[in-house]
């Protein structure tokens, strides 16, 4: 799986890298947590609701939530489209915001006082609608127990969600509360999308910097070169080289002798060409021009020689000159 089409994923996991890798460098990461007491309620340090998003605490979160990403925002991205994913992605991160807020205020007296740093709310947002729209590929039994392959997604992300209790948990659940509330359509979030002067922005400053999503083309090589040129190669040695693809053989059309149309497989085709030669006995030498013998001429034949077979006939005609030789050539087998 690759980057195609989900630039806003690619975008969003390089970005909690470098700013995850930023703050360790500095030494900043303890302004991106967010603290009930005394960073609120004391300090009045609003900004920590916005800043704990940008970046993990740690290197171990931080494996983890990309691992997550990259499993299941480039699928959601791929069916959302990419604008209406960044729309979500902004729009789950301010709903998760204020709940998180809101959780603070109300459960901080029973022991919630500290929400971990890192996007945790939108990761598990994203693995909301991962659950809801991606599909099983295949399902095992463990135990006698029947799982699906998405088992293991689920097994990282409680590593994310146990790994700083209870603020950790906390996040999880209301990451996959802001996904609940996004996919039902409660306060017409499906339908918001970013203004069209910030998406000709990113496309204009922000992609280039990501880079490309295009996946690599895969060569349709079944063998390695088994030769090494320190110099550029010569036409000759590329000639006496035979390359075996997977691609689909290339017919080409031609003509025979009488003007007739046929066909022979392409250059490129050397694994069907070498079964047609093996098939029909013709040995086919480099550079000379290979006869293609019509229905017309098969048939003339195969009267009269009623008793040869057409494979026999069909050789004889490929390794004649012309008609008449083939007679005298079938002539002397037969005779």
């Amino acid at each position: 799986m690759s980057f195609e089409h989900a630039p806003v994923s690619k975008g969003l996991m390089m970005g909690c890298a470098l700013t995850s890798i930023v703050g360790g460098i500095f030494d900043v990461k303890h302004y991106l947590h967010l603290q009930f007491v005394p960073h609120i309620s004391r300090h009045h340090q609003y900004w920590r609701l916005l800043v704990h998003h940008l970046a993990f605490s740690s290197s171990s979160d931080l494996l983890i939530a990309e691992l997550l990403l990259y499993n299941a925002a480039v699928q959601i991205e791929r069916q959302f489209g990419s604008v209406k994913f960044a729309s979500f992605a902004i729009a789950s991160l301010l709903l998760t915001t204020t709940l998180e807020f809101l959780s603070l205020l109300l459960l901080h007296w029973i022991g919630l006082n500290h929400i971990p740093a890192g996007s945790i709310t939108l990761v598990f947002s994203i693995l909301y609608q991962w659950f809801r729209i991606v599909p099983p590929v295949y399902h095992f039994r463990v135990f006698g127990v029947s799982v699906s392959n998405k088992i293991f997604t689920y097994v990282l992300a409680s590593q994310l969600a146990i790994g700083h209790l209870p603020g950790s948990f906390a996040s999880a659940l209301i990451g996959i509360l802001s996904g609940l509330i996004y996919r039902s359509d409660f306060v017409n979030l499906k339908s918001w999308r970013l203004s069209p002067s910030v998406i000709r922005f990113a496309r204009r400053f922000i992609l280039p910097v990501i880079g490309s999503t295009r996946s690599p083309r895969r060569s349709n090589r079944a063998r390695p070169d088994i030769f090494q040129a320190t110099s550029a190669p010569t036409s000759a040695s590329l000639g006496n080289e035979e390359v075996i693809t997977t691609a689909r053989p290339t017919i080409t059309p031609v003509r025979n002798r009488n003007g007739e149309p046929g066909v022979i497989a392409g250059t490129g085709s050397s694994v069907m060409r070498e079964w047609v030669n093996e098939l029909t006995g013709r040995t086919e030498q480099p550079g000379t021009g290979t006869h293609v013998p019509s229905e017309t001429e098969i048939g003339h034949l195969t009267g009269i020689f009623p008793d040869i077979q057409r494979d026999v006939i069909v050789g004889t005609l490929q390794r004649s000159p012309n008609i008449e030789r083939a007679v005298e050539t079938l002539l002397r087998s037969s005779g």
